[in-house]
C-alpha cells in the first residue's frame, strides 16, 4: 500500500513525510532513489519557528521540512535534511548553505551534501557524540535561490542526540548483534533477503517506526498477481523502517521463526521473531544506524531514506558547495 505526501502547509516545517511504496521492497526502480521526503516524524505539524516576512524581490523560497523535527531525540547516524520547495540553482548553493548555520554542544567536523536541487543534508564526518544538542538556523531572509526566488522566513530547529543503539545485521550469519553505548545488549536470530530479493547493503538511520504497517508486493513491483508465490497484502506488526524504497525490520507471518535453520529469504526485509521485533522495536529511534553486510546487494544509496553514511567523507564532500566545516559550538 502506497503512502502520499499529507498537507504540509508551505511555511510549516516539520518531519519529512513519507513518499513511496510501503511495503519489502525487491529489485526496486524509482523507489531505490528517495525525493525530496522520506521520513515521518511523529506529532503534529507546526512551524519552528515565528517568521518574519519581508517583501521578496521575486516569488519566495519555502523550505519544505526540516529533519529532525525539533524537540526530538535521535540516534548518532542522524543527518539534519532540508527540502526546500523549489530547485536551489547550483551557483546559489554556497550561499544557501553559509545562511543554514549548524551549531552543536560538542563541535565537529561535517559538510553538506545536495541530493539533486531541493534536498541537503548535514552530517558530521563521524557519528555524532551521544548527549550532543544540535541547532540549526536557516535564516533565508533575502537569499536567492539562483532560479528567481529569494527567501522571505527563519527557520530554527533544535534537537538532541540520544544514548548511542546500533545493530549490526550479518545476512550470512543469520543474526543482529545490538549494542548501546559500546555495550553489547542482545543477539538477534534474523532472516534477511532472497537471492532473487537480496536486502541492501550499508548503514541506514531508522527512518521511523510504527506498530502496525500495511505492506503489499503490488505496491513495490514485486507481484500484483494474487496467484503468484511472491503476492503479499498483509498488515504486520513492530516496523523499524530503513529505507524510502520499502526496507523494514519487522516480523513476517510467513517468517515467523528466523534465523540459520529456517534460513526463509524475505523479499529484502530484515525479519525478526515477534518477541524480537518488540523488543528491538523498544530500543530504537529515529537515526539509530542499522548496518547490513553480507548481502550480495550494493549498499542502498545515501538518499534512500538516511543512508548518509553510506559515502565515504571525501563522496560526501564532492556534493557540498562550501566544503568541511566545524559546527559552532552551543
Amino acid at each position: 500500500m502506497g503512502r502520499r505526501k499529507g498537507g504540509i502547509g508551505i511555511a510549516l516545517v516539520t518531519g519529512v513525510m513519507l513518499v513511496g511504496a510501503t511495503a519489502c521492497g525487491g529489485s526496486g526502480s524509482a523507489g531505490d532513489k528517495a525525493g525530496g521526503g522520506d521520513a515521518k516524524a511523529s506529532g503534529t505539524p507546526r512551524a519552528s519557528a515565528s517568521p518574519s516576512p519581508t517583501k521578496p524581490a521575486g516569488p519566495p523560497m519555502l523550505l519544505e521540512t526540516i529533519t529532525p523535527q525539533t524537540g526530538t531525540t535521535v540516534g548518532v547516524a542522524m543527518p539534519v535534511s532540508v527540502v526546500f520547495t523549489d530547485p536551489v540553482a547550483a551557483k546559489a548553493r554556497a550561499t544557501v548553505e553559509k545562511h543554514m548555520k549548524v551549531s552543536a554542544s560538542r563541535p565537529v567536523p561535517g559538510a553538506w551534501h545536495w541530493f539533486g536541487d531541493k534536498r541537503a543534508d548535514w552530517r558530521p564526518k563521524d557519528y555524532w557524540p551521544s548527549g550532543t544538542t544540535v541547532k540549526i538556523d536557516a535564516d533565508l531572509n533575502g537569499v536567492a535561490n539562483g532560479n528567481g526566488r529569494f527567501g522571505v522566513r527563519a527557520y530554527t530547529h533544535t534537537f538532541k542526540i540520544g544514548d548511542d543503539v546500533r545493530a549490526d545485521v550479518s545476512v550470512t550469519g543469520h543474526t543482529m548483534k545490538v549494542t548501546r553505548n559500546g555495550s553489547a545488549v542482545r543477539t538477534l536470530s534474523i532472516n534477511a533477503g532472497s537471492a532473487e530479493y537480496p536486502t541492501w547493503n550499508g548503514t541506514m538511520a531508522v527512518i521511523d517506526k510504527e506498530k502496525e504497517v500495511h505492506m503489499t508486493s503490488c505496491s513495490v513491483g514485486i507481484s500484483c498477481d494474487k496467484g503468484s508465490p511472491n503476492f503479499y497484502d498483509l498488515t504486520l506488526p513492530w516496523d523499524v523502517h530503513l529505507t524510502q524504497s520499502g526496507t523494514y525490520v519487522h516480523y513476517s507471518t510467513g517468517d515467523p521463526n528466523p534465523g540459520s535453520g529456517s534460513a526463509r529469504g524475505s523479499h529484502g526485509c530484515v525479519h525478526l521473531s515477534i518477541s524480537d521485533a518488540k523488543w528491538f522495536y523498544d530500543q530504537v529511534k529515529q537515526g539509530d544506524p542499522v548496518t547490513i553486510t553480507g548481502s550480495p546487494r550494493a549498499k542502498a544509496p545515501a538518499d534512500n531514506g538516511y543512508a548518509a553514511f553510506n559515502l565515504g567523507w571525501d563522496e560526501w564532500l564532492a556534493g557540498s558547495a562550501s566544503g568541511e566545516q566545524t559546527t559552532s559550538a552551543l
